[in-house]
């Protein structure tokens, strides 16, 4: 067996960043921007008001001073004459900055009648403009790579970029194996169970920027596995589910060998998971994954979810462990690093009582994976611990 993190390293070995596509701004959301882009004017692309108020010469901004007001400049509307001495301009937020205005007046410090206004005694000292350009230059560019945010998305807008270079997102498919599944919705046999983990799988793997495909179930029989394996031709990614391990049903190994496979691992000292194969098979990278539905999941985001980020220009490394401190005590852990379902409390990490691979609602009421190094000794309450959030 080897270590997490030793499989980690060989796992990132099989993947390599894609390339990129174009698409329309109003798609780009959550997808990782492929190459840096650069602002295609200056915004704002004039000086502009930032308050509502009256634009005149800052050399006559005084208090008690009049101004007779000469027209009105409005966001979208700009005042096309000049502000010479003695006059202003009705000015509202965004609007141009008329020539000759190198100031705005608020409109709470002016008494108005009529055309005329008088400048009140207490004047905010602020000029209240926008200098051309403030926010950004033309040329300045967007750093890639970085997942877009919808802040991401407004500043690429006011950029006026219409399209944006994304990586594509890895194809990733998916393959349950074993005669005793079927689709949810089915009835199943007398032997059978519901299927959970691809759809669980998928779930994750598209929160973190892929795109699954759920193939059919593969029967326990090398015809289905074979066809199953041709299906998946095309995916950047084949994760098996289930059939990895050494049992005389399990046969995904031998097909997946007889169809190419260039193995780089199998078993991974950690639980659950113990049982993960993986390598390259065609033009895809391959992993085998343990049947078991928390078993599944908790690789998932161990190993997944970082060759995902791998293959989306995001960098090799694992998912991000945060730390806090234990809300219960726990006793000494075991030669195979272990990732516990745990609770966050106002307290601390509680980890649940029952830790068996099979209880997928124990993991649905967990909202973090403990993680607890090989041979970790015991711990007490207030002890600082790692974990995944899950």
């Amino acid at each position: 067996m080897i270590t997490v993190n030793e499989a980690l390293e060989r796992l990132f070995t099989l993947v390599t960043p894609l390339g990129s596509e174009d698409v329309p701004l109003s798609e780009a959301v959550g997808r990782v921007l492929a190459r840096d882009v650069a602002a295609r004017r200056d915004q704002p692309p004039f000086a502009a008001s930032a308050m509502d108020g009256y634009a005149l010469r800052e050399d006559e901004a005084r208090p008690g001073a009049r101004f007779e007001v000469i027209g009105e400049a409005a966001a979208g509307h700009g005042f096309d004459g000049t502000v010479g001495p003695g006059q202003a301009v009705r000015i509202f937020t965004g609007a141009p900055l008329p020539d000759g205005a190198s100031r705005v007046i608020i409109q709470e410090d002016v008494a108005r009648s009529g055309d005329q206004i008088a400048l009140n005694d207490d004047l905010d000292p602020k000029a209240h403009i926008r200098p051309a350009g403030c926010d950004f230059r033309t040329g300045e560019a967007m750093t890639a790579p970085r997942v877009l945010r919808p802040a991401d998305i407004a500043l690429l807008a006011s950029m006026n970029c219409a399209t944006v270079p994304v990586t594509r997102k890895p194809v990733v498919a998916l393959i349950s194996t074993g005669d005793e599944l079927v689709m949810p919705g089915e009835t199943p046999g007398p032997d059978q169970i519901i299927v959970s983990n691809t759809f669980g799988l998928k779930a994750l793997l598209e929160g973190h920027g892929a795109k699954a495909r759920i193939l059919p179930i593969a029967r326990d029989d090398i015809p289905s596995l074979e066809t199953a394996f041709g299906l998946a031709r095309g995916a950047d990614l084949v994760v098996t589910i289930g059939g990895a391990s050494v049992g005389d049903h399990d046969l995904v190994g031998q097909v997946a060998g007889q169809m190419g496979l260039d193995r780089a691992f199998y078993k991974v000292a950690m639980r659950p998971g113990k049982p993960l194969m993986a390598g390259r098979m065609g033009g895809a990278a391959m992993v085998g994954l343990p049947g078991n539905p928390v078993s599944a999941m908790v690789c998932g985001q161990v190993f997944l979810a970082p060759m995902i980020r791998a293959m989306l220009g995001l960098g090799k490394g694992r998912s991000l462990r945060l730390k806090t401190r234990l809300a219960a005590p726990l006793p000494q852990n075991g030669p195979r690093e272990h990732y516990m379902r745990a609770r966050l409390t106002p307290e601390g990490l509680v980890a649940e009582n029952r830790q068996d691979s099979s209880l997928l609602s124990v993991l649905a009421e967990a909202d973090a994976l403990l993680v607890r190094p090989m041979h970790d000794p015991a711990r007490a309450i207030g002890d600082e611990v790692e974990y995944l959030d899950f």
